[in-house]
């Protein structure tokens, strides 16, 4: 499905394949020869998306875009199945595995792999063929990559990242409602979508 989005459509390159079940909305580029598998969504929000050439995005992966941090995805990128790519720039000839999570403002170096169920956490940086073993955390700028046990040097990188800052604008301790409140207006955007026809 096609939606526009926020007075934005998606563009996709005559030679590129999207399936029919997946979802672009709104400003989301789609280069030559990239593929979109089937259930993929890829949403920008208030930014946008866009897919460098000959790159897959994986059955039920979601790709989405932020005004502050768009999602750009390089040429040659492998993005796996149910991976989650918020608000990241994954640079040419990187592969992120089934299961990964990459948040926002986030970087991932070319040739650099995330393996399954990786994490990339906020504005963290890997450099040029850096690999996140199956499970890991990485953190910080440049990353330091933790097993997940490991929660307390985790937590001791990530907490100056600022998470909810980065993520949902809002500093760390305001409440749920608050918190939910903005978040529920800033999605209900999606209520004026409107589905483009094929051509």
């Amino acid at each position: 499905m096609i939606l526009e989005h926020r007075g934005k459509r998606p563009t996709i390159h005559p030679s590129a394949y999207v399936a029919p079940t997946a979802v672009l909305c709104g400003d989301v580029r789609v280069g030559a020869d990239a593929r979109v598998l089937f259930g993929a969504v890829l949403t920008a929000e208030d930014g946008s998306v866009t897919v460098g050439e000959r790159s897959v995005v994986m059955e039920n992966a979601l790709v989405r875009g932020r005004e502050r941090h768009p999602a750009v995805i390089g040429d040659d990128v492998l993005i796996g199945p149910h991976a989650h790519v918020n608000g990241t720039t994954i640079e040419a000839g990187a592969f992120i595995a089934t299961g990964a999570a990459l948040f926002p403002g986030a970087r991932v170096g070319s040739g650099s792999e995330v393996r399954i169920h990786g994490v990339v956490h906020v504005n963290t940086v890997l450099p040029p063929g850096t690999t996140v073993p199956i499970g890991w955390v990485a953190v910080g700028d440049p990353a330091t990559i933790l097993p997940p046990d490991r929660h307390d040097e985790i937590w001791a990188i990530q907490q100056p990242l600022d998470f909810p800052g980065t993520v949902y604008g809002i500093a760390r301790g305001t409440d749920a409602t608050t918190m939910m409140r903005a978040q529920a207006e800033w999605l209900g955007a999606h209520r004026g979508d409107l589905a483009v026809p094929e051509e």
